[in-house]
């Protein structure tokens, strides 16, 4: 390995516990030194360190559970029911291999996009198990990705009826037993976590996945990590909205995403939303507030009450008052954790909001507004344990902005809880009141100036198009669906214009995978470019091989002897994982270790992270992001952009821009979303990131938000993000592919560049000889203007001046 891969891991490997939760303790865990272990279950050699599709990685290695327990000098026991396991498991995947060819036929669709994502739920399997030692250890893996949804099926979102009797006899066979969960979001628990002592989410964390659970087995890493998503029985999630049908989709939920509509709705689910257990004890003691102008900065001390080293989060609540508007009975207002406590110690903790960043969304006046009454403050170290201590009042409505409503009729009215919630206070907690005055108070203006870069007057309206479409290969094929369409780095996924080099114009390089870099592995370079040296299959298709061996593109060998070179990239965790440390500086060190690898590999923009909202626990990208509340996901994203964009010249890009929240025919499906909804849930974490770090790119999604494209939407990309949120950067579309292929209905026809162009977008990647068209005949009819064009160089060249500078 190179030197930066050893610092690199190293980096990762201090913090990885961080990452892991977990939801039940007895005590016996952790064993202190290493010996004989008994490992069952389908991850124990088939570990999950990621999703598929866009969030894989091209890694050196990867250490699964079985490779971590032994290297940390343990002894496996159970090598013959593993071995058997295998077996079982290969015979199944033949099997679905062979229905999958089936049912792509009948869909009449293509096989590389009807198979994208498609995960093998886990077979049925009757197998021996017998005590062998003392410890035992079950793993549950789970894996899902880019094109697919999860299902609501034995061996995905369910559990087994194999995986629950080996569990519940593991229960009754070992002195010691855990159930560890390598998956990227929930599983049902019910028919066995009232019966186990011991539960882990490992999550999915990237190179080091197993040694990291081999760590926390031992006592040499302590979890503390903490559920960013609500993990229920199935049948309690809501049911509100829907999910699933691939033409339109009705957000009906409104507000209630997650632990909102739990709380809401006095459901109580197996694990909250912000629960966390740890091998040592905390306690939170005097929790305090101060308000300058409208800055609450809330203060507690934790203090390690326990015999194990550990840290823990400061988790601080708002529960707004009631009025015209309905309200959750709280919301996440901020939160921080404490640096490693040794027992014993305690540290001052403070976490900071500002209170209009709680204003909710009248679609009556068009406005945000701060309603009159008692604005409550908890905090904890636990979801499940919060106490008042502090109130803000109000006493009269503030209106913090005047708006637009740009999103239209959903159909239909929000849901509104039956009863609305009235807190139980202590009269005597600390008081404070704010008056209208404390606020400023904005109007928008929805004409966004962009300066202008004067050298493209030179271009012809001909040439000056080019700059809106993604470089393109006239017979790119199926290439750029696994990475191959950019030309000056093998398997990045595209570039922006590069037939103006004779005039000094350089090319914008973006590579995707959200979990840290894809890139081809092996490449070799000749007079044309960069290319990828065999196959650059990402892992879902890989698994899938004898399905897509013939789809795929192969890259042929040197033709004149040039040198074979590796690019080999750091797999971070996934997003909800490092959501689940509560650690932003954590998240600013993967986005260090990523800007890193963008200086190495000539990379100039990463298309991610990914903050879409885990609105339902079967979206097949959940893993990829970051959580059911929109102030954890715009934190996290505003972190990792830090940590990228402190590398001079690179940049994120911020996706999916939005209400991207189901992968069942992504390219079409209509999302019916009311404008509080949009606002509140699915932009506010977007809003977050684009104030607090300024990302250099935001990518928007494939779907439709009541009606039209996200990347054709005017009053998405124009009013909201520019003219509100002030954003001056690069927005590109999502990878526009397959055309009739794709895009088969007529009422919703394929993305137009013009029309993207015209919507306050820039570039429409990966770009076609058919767009470059279509964006021409916007111009000609004078439904897109030349000077949108030269906004969208503009920024194109925006971005290609801080390339050249650093």
């Amino acid at each position: 390995m190179y030197d930066y891969e050893v610092s690199h891991l190293e980096v990762l490997r201090k913090s990885l516990a961080e990452c892991t939760v977990l939801l039940k303790k007895n005590g016996s865990f952790p064993v202190g030194t290493p010996g004989n272990i008994a490992l069952y279950g389908n991850g124990v050699r088939k570990t999950v360190k990621g999703g598929t599709g866009s969030g894989e990685v091209n890694s050196r290695f990867f250490i699964n559970i079985e490779e971590g327990f032994e290297k940390a000098g343990f002894t496996v026991t159970t090598k013959e029911w593993l071995d058997a396991y295998d077996r079982v498991r290969a015979e199944a995947k033949k099997q679905f291999i062979k229905d999958l060819k089936v049912r792509a036929r009948k869909a009449h669709v293509n096989p590389v996009f009807f198979g994208m994502g498609a995960v093998m739920p886990e077979p049925e399997f009757d197998l021996t198990i017998k005590r062998e030692c003392d410890t035992a250890i079950y793993v549950v893996a789970r894996i899902s990705g880019e094109g697919n949804d999860r299902t609501l099926s034995k061996g995905d979102i369910y559990l087994s009826d194999s995986e629950i009797r080996d569990i519940l006899k593991l229960r009754e066979l070992y002195d010691k037993f855990m159930l560890v969960l390598n998956t990227g979001g929930p599983v049902d628990l019910s028919p066995v976590y009232d019966k186990l002592d011991n539960i882990l989410v490992l999550s999915q964390l990237g190179v080091e996945t197993g040694a990291c659970l081999a760590d926390i087995v031992l006592g040499n890493a302590n979890p503390s990590g903490k559920l960013t998503t609500t993990w229920a029985k199935e049948s309690d999630y809501s049911k509100l909205g829907d999910f699933g049908d691939p033409r339109e989709t009705y957000y009906k939920e409104g507000i209630y995403v997650g632990y909102k509509y739990f709380d809401s709705c006095l459901v109580k689910p197996t694990f909250p939303f912000g629960f966390g257990l740890s091998y040592t004890e905390f306690e939170v003691k005097n929790p305090d507030f101060l308000v300058e102008d409208t800055c609450v900065t809330v203060t507690a001390t934790i203090k390690n009450t326990g015999i194990y080293p550990g840290k823990e989060a400061l988790l601080v609540y708002i529960s707004c008052p009631n009025g015209k508007l309905d309200k959750p009975v709280k919301q996440l207002a901020a939160f921080n954790k404490s640096t490693e406590l040794a027992p014993g110690a305690e540290a001052t903790v403070s976490a900071s909001f500002k209170l209009e960043d709680f204003a909710s969304y009248d679609e009556e006046t068009a406005s945000y507004i701060l309603e009159s009454g008692d604005y409550i403050l908890r905090a904890g170290h636990q979801s499940t344990d919060l106490k008042p201590f502090g109130r803000i009042t109000l006493p009269q409505t503030v209106t913090i902005s005047c708006n637009k409503n740009v999103f239209g009729d959903p159909g239909f009215k929000d849901f509104t809880p039956p009863a609305k919630h009235v807190p139980e206070l202590n009269t005597d907690i600390k008081t404070v009141t704010l008056l209208p005055e404390n606020f400023s108070h904005k109007t928008y203006i929805y004409e966004f100036c962009t300066k202008l870069n004067d050298s493209l007057k030179d271009f012809s309206d001909e040439d000056l198009a080019y700059f809106a479409i993604g470089h393109f290969k006239d017979k790119a094929g199926l290439g750029s669906l696994i990475g191959n369409q950019a030309m000056t780095v093998a398997g990045a996924a595209g570039e922006t214009v590069g037939r103006f080099r004779n005039r000094g114009i350089d090319t914008i390089v973006m590579a995707d995978g959200p979990a840290g870099l894809r890139l081809s592995p092996q490449y070799y370079e000749d007079a044309e470019g960069a290319h990828t040296y065999g196959l650059n299959v990402i892992e879902g298709m890989l698994d899938l091989l004898p399905f897509f061996v013939k789809y795929i593109i192969p890259k042929g060998k040197p033709k004149n002897g040039e040198p074979i070179r590796d690019q080999y990239c750091t797999a971070i965790p996934i997003g909800t994982a490092i959501a689940q440390s509560f650690n932003p500086s954590f998240a600013k060190e993967c986005g260090d270790i990523v800007g890193d690898e963008m200086e190495r590999f000539n990379i100039d923009l990463w298309l991610a992270p990914a903050l879409n909202i885990h609105r339902d626990i079967r979206c097949g990208r959940n893993f990829e992001y970051f959580s059911e509340d929109p102030i954890v996901s715009g934190v996290f994203a505003a972190a990792i952009t830090k940590g990228v964009q402190a590398h001079a010249g690179k940049g994120v890009t911020i996706k999916h821009f939005a209400a991207n929240n189901q992968e069942t025919d992504r390219y079409n499906n209509n999302a019916h979303v009311s404008e509080r909804a949009m606002r509140e849930i699915y932009l506010k974490g977007f809003e977050i990131c684009v104030r607090e770090a300024n990302p250099l790119s935001i990518m928007t999604s494939y779907n439709l938000i009541n009606g039209t494209h996200t990347s054709e939407h005017r009053g998405l990309t124009h009013d909201i993000l520019r003219c509100e949120w002030g954003y001056d950067n690069l927005v590109m579309t999502d990878w526009v592919l397959g055309g009739a292929m794709l895009y088969s209905d007529e009422t919703r026809p394929i993305p137009n560049a013009g029309k993207v162009t015209a919507a306050g977008g820039d570039v429409f990647m990966p770009g076609c000889l058919d767009d470059y068209k279509r964006l021409m005949n916007e111009l000609r009819t004078g439904n897109l203007k030349r000077k949108q064009l030269e906004r969208a160089a503009s920024h194109v060249l925006k971005l290609l001046a801080l390339k050249k500078k650093a």
